[in-house]
């Protein structure tokens, strides 16, 4: 194999960015041999732009087509765990879109038939591409920072109109969609947070609910996170503020680190806090602290172009994955628990994250839905065909 042949299954935004990028020959090892969607107008346009490249309408088909080696999965959300699970037990590589799913019980079936299969699989977690981030968890993993004491992350600059909710009619429902700013905007921000600092003990949230628009999702969310060793964090996110924000604070033993405007900064101090502690003898007493700026590369990677390389890497090569697709479900688990903390009013334990309840608590927001979106053209649950 010189080149994995690859299907993208919908393409709506994601999907026909991946096709362009393709097609373009930005990825040198990965030809786009087919594509799928349900839309018959969309697949009309598509046999237009694309007249080489065979179109169909289920999923199934195209899997069974002997034309790919891999898929993109690039449908709605509920959508990506079902389509991954029938592309592995058709023999087929697996690159998904984020999130993983919905909710971690769908996804952790995917994870067993990705493991049963034997097939490469990953997610399109494009921000892991980022030199700024790279860096950061490089200097947790080497140890440079010292203990982590805080995390604080404020990305408020999601800014959705009323207008972005009506576009679609899969958008800004359980149904639907399964959530708003934490399914939608924010899966690449919990999962870094999870790469780079790993996974907290509990979680306890205050979430608002159609709190700017007409939507029963979420647009407004404050999480306060607890780890084993001490460390705490609290992320803030909305798609009702403009312009917004989006400053990183990570307070560790050295120092201060801040990304901010694609910036990465240290506060750094010269002896660790807590050695300083240990020795200081003057009442307003401070460890001394130089302002650095961390030279890094800022122009934010290969981003989508990257993972697509990377994927098809590993499938050519058996190079280890950037972003392997059974990760998809930790940062879908901080979601769920904020999610759950917020229905319950008491702390999700994340470590032993309650699946099933989670679950059942879903089904009782889509069973009871307040907003109704008419001619909706997704297949929810079980269904493999897209």
């Amino acid at each position: 194999m010189n080149k994995v042949r690859i299907g993208i299954i919908g393409l709506g935004n994601m999907g026909s960015n991946h096709a362009k990028t393709i097609t373009a020959g930005d990825v040198p090892d990965m030809e786009l041999t087919a594509m799928c969607d349900i839309s018959e107008t969309r697949r009309d346009f598509l046999k237009k732009k694309y007249p080489d490249i065979p179109v169909f309408e289920k999923a199934e088909d195209l899997y069974q087509s002997g034309l790919v080696d891999a898929v993109i999965i690039a449908t709605p959300h509920y959508d990506h765990p079902p389509l991954a699970i029938a592309a592995f037990a058709a023999g087929l590589h697996v690159l998904s879109e984020k999130p993983a799913g919905v909710y971690t019980k769908q996804v952790l079936e995917m994870n067993a038939a990705a493991e049963k299969s034997g097939k490469i699989f990953g997610i399109m977690y494009n921000q892991r591409t980022n030199p700024i981030y790279q860096k950061i968890r490089e200097f947790i993993q080497t140890g440079e920072l010292g203990s982590i004491k805080r995390v604080n992350w404020i990305i408020t600059d999601w800014y959705r109109s009323q207008f972005y909710h009506n576009s679609c009619t899969w958008r800004s429902t359980w149904k639907t969609e399964g959530g708003g700013a934490l399914i939608n905007q924010n899966p690449h921000q919990l999962d870094l947070w999870q790469w780079m600092f790993g996974m907290p003990k509990r979680i306890m949230s205050h979430v608002s609910f159609g709190k700017y628009y007409n939507i029963e999702v979420e647009d407004d969310v404050t999480a306060f996170m607890e780890y084993d060793n001490g460390m705490t964090g609290v992320y803030i996110t909305s798609t009702g503020e403009a312009p917004g924000t989006n400053r990183l604070e990570i307070s560790t033993d050295m120092g201060l680190v801040v990304v901010e405007n694609n910036k990465l900064s240290f506060r750094r101090n010269r002896t660790s806090e807590r050695e300083f502690n240990k020795t200081n003898t003057k009442v307003f007493g401070r460890p001394e602290c130089w302002d650095c700026e961390i030279p890094v590369d800022r122009t934010g990677g290969p981003q989508h172009k990257g993972i697509l390389q990377d994927f098809a890497k590993a499938i050519l090569n058996g190079t280890p994955l950037l972003a392997p697709g059974y990760e998809g479900v930790r940062g879908l688990t901080i979601s769920n628990a904020i999610h759950y903390s917020a229905w319950t009013g008491g702390w999700a334990d994340v470590e032993n994250f309650p699946h099933d309840d989670f679950y059942r608590l879903l089904q009782e927001k889509i069973a009871n839905s307040t907003i109704v979106k008419e001619d909706v053209q997704i297949t929810v649950g079980t269904d493999n065909t897209y």
